[in-house]
């Protein structure tokens, strides 16, 4: 399929720059599948579709504040370090800009007593730093770091993101990007669901940089994604089998719980379950994909030519999405990770 298959419209200022007043004050396209129809609704009316039986899929990655700014020591110059990942105890793959300047013996102080040596060039023009520092590494990073906001949020980060670009579920620290379908839900939400007999489980894929990274290719097949880490317990495994037996949905919150869903997914007894494990994933859905685990999922409105819109096409229709993504331009619908949500079901 060519990329410009996944192109549409968007007015630069349906790009939400900051999150709705409240969590779920976000507004809800819903879009029943089998008949077309589209709702629009608010984010806390989502309860009106969940059914007893359903399970909610999450994942509870945690953002790191992974954006530094702090001094060559050499010559003083700034320097912006976005880590990537830990590769091996205090070394990070990491970002750096201007990275021309940035070469293996190089260190770089953010403060007196956090402070980071290149010891190695990484892939796509990365690096890899030792960091050096008092304390405890995570504690140091929260106190120095930056809420590592997408490229498409043109301001600097504030003391709101700390809070509101993370769920309020997290807890597997990871992520240089938030999940961000999950932003959406409050604890008040979620423990509604559960009253209401929905199960909720939990899965955890680290997003990684690749997700702002466009897709070059023209044909859309050979598009190579990045590999990003993932984990499915044995209790979630259990509870989403449970669910599939029973025949409930399996609801999906985002793009990530469901590559983390269909990466997992195994064929037993003729029919798919979720197998219990970590790895890495680096599975590519676009159309023409046959989905084993999802039933609806949750989402929200993403980039032209992206992935994830891919992913959403393959899900649904790739016209009906085009149509439902000039249909959220029109009702000015707020876009991209602080935007509005949608609900495929």
């Amino acid at each position: 399929m060519n990329i410009n298959e996944f192109d549409y419209h968007l007015p630069q200022e349906l790009i939400a720059q900051k999150p709705a007043d409240r969590r779920d004050g976000s507004r809800l396209m819903a879009v029943h599948r089998d008949s077309g129809k589209v709702e629009h609704r608010h984010f806390y009316d989502i309860l009106e579709y969940l059914n007893s039986g359903d399970c909610l899929v999450l994942n509870n990655s945690k953002v790191l504040p992974a954006r530094l700014f702090g001094e060559k020591e050499q010559t003083g110059a700034k320097v912006e370090f976005l880590l990537i990942k830990r590769i091996e105890g205090d070394v990070w793959e990491t970002m750096v800009r201007p990275g021309k300047r940035l070469k293996p013996g190089d260190t770089v102080a953010f403060s007196p007593s956090f402070k980071a040596e290149i010891v190695d060039y990484g892939q796509d023009g990365t690096r890899l730093a030792r960091f050096r520092y008092d304390g405890i590494f995570m504690e140091r990073l929260e106190e120095l770091g930056k809420m590592p906001l997408p490229p498409y949020i043109e301001r600097a980060s504030d003391a709101e993101d700390s809070e509101r670009y993370q769920t309020v579920y997290c807890k597997e620290e990871g992520s240089v990007a938030a999940p961000t379908a999950g932003l959406h839900f409050t604890e008040e939400l979620l423990e509604q669901a559960d009253k209401k007999g929905v199960q909720i489980a939990y899965v955890t894929l680290h997003v990684g940089i690749g997700t702002f990274r466009p897709v070059k290719c023209e044909n859309i097949e050979d598009h190579q994604m990045h590999f990003e880490e993932y984990e499915v317990t044995q209790e979630t495994a259990d509870r989403i089998n449970r669910v599939k037996r029973a025949g409930g949905r399996i609801i999906s919150v985002g793009t990530t719980s469901t590559r983390t869903l269909e990466s997992a997914a195994v064929l037993k007894d003729g029919r798919y379950e979720v197998r219990a494990g970590s790895g890495s994933t680096g599975i590519f859905i676009y159309p023409g994909y046959e989905f084993k685990m999802i039933d609806s999922l949750i989402t929200n409105f993403h980039l032209p030519k992206s992935t994830l819109l891919m992913l959403i096409s393959a899900f649904y229709d790739r016209e009906k999405i085009l149509e439902i993504y000039d249909t959220a331009v029109r009702e000015k619908y707020r876009f991209f990770s602080y935007g509005d949500a949608m609900l495929l079901i």
